[in-house]
């Protein structure tokens, strides 16, 4: 598989294209702590993320052994976005790579965080010049959150592309199990927090891995 197969590059972001755990891993704990409970460790939310705000904080409140107040949601969302850059940052390499990508195909994101959170931390990053603005698709939006394929199949429509020419590049099984659904390929970003979630023998000889960003120039 080579990078210049592909007219459509889509990316996650948390884990993939910003390293945002302990930034996500603050807000989980100022919510906990105001709810008297522990703090988590940062490498253990890091593994709850992937499937939504509202899935991490369930998870977050299962682990503590504490049921969650009917606001949890909120008061997490409102702490994080006290904190979206705070620690929050590409990963090394990243804004190159996708400086190159860009001459060769159309690149979107494709995220299970919020959308506004996700275009502030585009913007504040300088990472949104490399997105088209339709080209950034949240979990909140129109379509059902990763692994249902359909954001991934409205995009491959709109970029007037194909899913064996797209290429889903993400840390986690969600992402994973999104590229299946929809029938491109994938690539597991193993330098993200959310790999810990792959089960020995999930890859096949049809998955590529990457343990930098710059190896996606090398596939």
């Amino acid at each position: 598989m080579s990078v210049e197969r592909f007219a459509l590059i889509v990316f996650d972001l948390d884990g993939t294209l910003i390293d945002s755990r302990r930034d996500l891993a603050d807000a989980t704990n100022a919510l906990l702590v105001e709810c008297g409970a522990a703090q988590l460790p940062e490498d253990r939310v890091g593994r709850m993320v992937g499937d939504g705000a509202a899935t991490l904080v369930a998870r977050a409140f299962t682990d503590s052994g504490l049921e969650p107040p009917p606001d949890a949601l909120a008061r997490f969302l409102a702490h994080y976005d006290q904190r979206l850059l705070d620690h929050t940052r590409p990963y090394p390499g990243m804004p190159g790579v996708l400086e190159v990508l860009g001459l060769r195909a159309r690149l979107a994101v494709l995220t299970n965080k919020p959308i506004a959170s996700t275009r502030r931390i585009l913007d504040g990053l300088d990472l949104a010049r490399y997105f088209p603005e339709d080209a950034v698709i949240g979990g909140d939006g129109p379509f059902p959150r990763k692994p249902d394929p359909a954001a991934l199949r409205h995009m491959i429509a709109h970029a007037h592309a194909s899913a064996e020419c797209t290429l889903l590049v993400g840390d986690s099984v969600i992402d994973w199990r999104t590229a299946r659904a929809a029938f491109t390929r994938s690539c597991v970003a193993r330098y993200g927090f959310g790999f810990g979630g792959f089960r020995a023998g999930d890859l096949t000889a049809n998955d590529r891995v990457i343990d930098t960003p710059a190896e996606l120039l090398a596939l």
